[in-house]
């Protein structure tokens, strides 16, 4: 077990080490491929504490630039979303670059030094997997493949278990976004274990009877899980009612039509793999103490289709499963306000280590996952 002091929940000095080692140093999934649907379509998201315009180019290929103007260091553009023509203009002196980021015109170009004709758009690295964008500020970093893979191999051994799922083929039937005042850790903690389920969630228990015995298929007590868990006898599919929403997706094997599959893939994506629908949960970092979460859940574009289609009750077993999930992580965020705030881990929570393992890695904290550290080992740790 890992223990941390309780400002690697509360520290804004803390927070911006993790930004700047975390969020601004591996592949963070931050929209649907979808929403950027031709040339020029555009998207602004934040990656860390920078500003990046996600743009289609000409070719229908994915960049991404930093989101500022190399001549003043202006913001390009203030806009969520939107269609460019075939350039991007500075509102401030007009400089104008490409859909690629290279600068193409500035006004009395053939007055400024030769070296201006260089001063292209910075860029991260992009990528697409499930039909979402991965963005990596990193310009160095190992493809994306290389960041997913181990969690893939622990969670599901060697098995493709989202290739099934036809995750690119799959559309936004609905989309929420919450705002939790609680550190993005905490969420993640939450979402490693299911010792809270049989006292916290109801609703999914009666849906997944095995989470009443305090192990969901993310966090079983020994090696991948990759049976998942099965569905309720009673139930005909995973919502609130139990009545399942739509058919199941084509790849999906028959002996996978009753059962949920949950995977964590860190530092900002948890997944739900069902038999009809996939669920994507996004976390935004915003503060220590903030993190927004987007939650996506993607059907076949022919079920949104079929005349009557309504995603709503399969939401909302996850919505009312979410609300109680970060009610109680904002009640361990104000404990972590306490001097007296300190965590006990059961068998059913061995996951939280792993997590704990990675995360210090990145940050080169390089605390062993069988050490406890004490109250004063803890408190000489970076705040």
């Amino acid at each position: 077990m890992i223990t941390w002091p309780r400002t690697y929940y509360t520290s804004h000095k803390h927070f911006d080490r993790e930004r700047e080692k975390i969020f601004e140093n591996s592949w963070m999934c931050v929209a649907r491929s979808s929403e950027l649907p031709k040339p020029g379509s555009f998207l602004r998201v934040q990656v860390g504490g920078e500003s990046v315009l996600l743009v289609r180019n000409r070719d229908g290929e994915l960049r991404a630039h930093i989101n500022l103007c190399r001549h003043r260091g202006v913001v390009l553009c203030s806009e969520d979303s939107g269609q460019f023509n075939t350039s991007i203009r500075c509102p401030y002196h007009g400089w104008t670059f490409d859909l690629n980021g290279q600068l193409v015109a500035a006004p009395f170009m053939n007055e400024l030094p030769p070296e201006t004709k260089e001063r292209h758009l910075y860029s991260a690295l992009v990528s697409e997997w499930l039909g979402y964008v991965w963005v990596n500020l990193d310009s160095n970093a190992a493809p994306l493949h290389e960041q997913l893979a181990p969690m893939l191999h622990n969670r599901f051994g060697d098995v493709d278990v989202p290739a099934r799922y036809g995750c690119d083929e799959l559309e936004v039937a609905k989309r929420e976004t919450y705002e939790v005042e609680a550190n993005w850790k905490i969420l993640y903690e939450n979402f490693c274990e299911c010792y809270h389920c049989p006292t916290m969630h109801p609703e999914v228990c009666n849906i997944l009877p095995e989470w009443r015995t305090g192990y969901g298929t993310v966090s079983g007590p020994t090696g991948p899980k990759i049976e998942g868990s099965k569905i309720n006898e009673k139930a005909q599919g995973f919502s609130l009612s139990g009545r399942a929403t739509s058919t199941p997706l084509p790849g999906v094997p028959e002996y996978d039509h009753r059962t949920f599959h949950g995977l964590l893939l860190w530092p900002n994506v948890h997944l739900m793999f069902i038999p009809d629908h996939v669920m994507c949960m996004r976390f935004e970092p915003v503060g220590p103490t903030k993190t927004r979460v987007i939650v996506d859940w993607l059907f076949h574009p022919t079920a949104i289709s079929e005349p009557g289609f309504d995603p709503s009750d399969a939401a909302a077993l996850v919505d009312v499963t979410a609300r109680q999930d970060f009610e109680a992580c904002e009640g361990v965020q104000a404990g972590a306000e306490s001097a007296y705030f300190e965590e006990f881990h059961t068998p059913h929570e061995s996951m939280i280590t792993d997590f704990r393992r990675w995360v210090c890695a990145q940050l080169g904290d390089g605390i062993e996952t069988s050490h406890v550290a004490t109250p004063a080992e803890a408190d000489a740790l970076p705040a």
